[in-house]
């Protein structure tokens, strides 16, 4: 039997689409190893027409390792480990800002998988920028001034109070997250555990600061490099149909959902896998 799969570069530096495989059944050992290959390469992969289950979901996400359960988001029924962002007027999206997944963590996600359930009309795209591709264009200057520096990622930036007191049983779920989750600190350039390639690691949703630099300096610092990432030569940007698959290395990208279809609905199960302790190995 041909187990090679189709792996198409949809540009230089991040994004492939992948063909010649089918997630509702098992992977072989051979097309598992293929495919995280291609993520390494590529940083995020694209499946088309795969309607897959939130329990197949969940199989196909514990291959790459052990998986998240998210503090405040709901879950599929009977799946706790399949997030389930269902977003519309009545609960609009919090992820239109550039951000890499669960960073308020000690050991942030290594990969993520995305399945889109539910579309509107238009709109809704999602676009995922690559932080190698960003740390490689910075001049020799700023990368010496980077290296060694640490920043500090809280769960409340991107999960304000005022956001969750809708019912007490809210706010009170947010108070045992914020108190479950203080505030990390990780290097503001990782090296991959796998690849061994350099990368940039702050992102708006959740990095507040950087430490051992003036507060005026981290603000000037991190605005630069928020802008920096956003830059189209480093991104990859993906139109959504019902049925497609994204997965992609969370330790090396960010990623952007588009909020512009409101008040129309759009459903999307994300499965999260634990990663390691961010490291420079400089």
């Amino acid at each position: 039997m041909n187990e090679r799969i189709h792996i198409d570069a949809l540009g230089p530096a991040i994004g492939a689409s992948i063909g010649g495989l089918d997630l509702r059944r098992a992977l072989s050992d051979n097309q598992f190893e293929q495919l995280y290959h291609a993520l390494l390469r590529h940083q995020v992969i694209f499946l088309k027409g795969q309607d897959i289950s939130p329990t197949q979901q969940r199989d196909l996400a514990r291959r790459f390792g052990d998986l998240h359960i998210h503090p405040v988001y709901p879950h599929a029924p009977g799946v706790d480990e399949i997030i389930v962002l269902d977003t519309h007027n009545d609960n609009p999206p919090d992820n239109d800002n550039w951000h890499t997944d669960v960073t308020f963590i000690d050991t942030p996600p290594a990969v993520a998988i995305l399945a889109a359930k539910q579309l509107p009309e238009t709109g809704g795209d999602t676009l995922w920028s690559s932080g190698i591709a960003a740390w490689e264009a910075l001049s020799d200057g700023v990368k010496a001034l980077l290296r060694g520096l640490q920043g500090e990622h809280d769960f409340r930036k991107s999960f304000p109070e005022h956001n969750y007191r809708h019912s007490e049983q809210e706010h009170q779920r947010w108070l045992r997250a914020v108190a479950d989750h203080p505030p990390q600190l990780h290097p503001v350039v990782r090296t991959h555990p796998v690849s061994g390639r350099e990368a940039l690691f702050v992102n708006e949703g959740f990095t507040t600061r950087l430490v051992g630099v003036t507060p005026k300096e981290s603000e000037a610092l991190l605005g630069f490099l928020f802008a920096h990432i956003t830059q189209p030569a480093f991104q990859v940007r993906w139109r959504w149909q019902v049925g497609d698959v994204a997965i992609w290395d969370n330790r090396v990208t960010q990623h952007y959902a588009n909020a512009d279809y409101l008040p129309q609905r759009r459903i999307m199960h994300r499965a999260t896998v634990l990663g390691d302790k961010p490291f420079y190995r400089g």
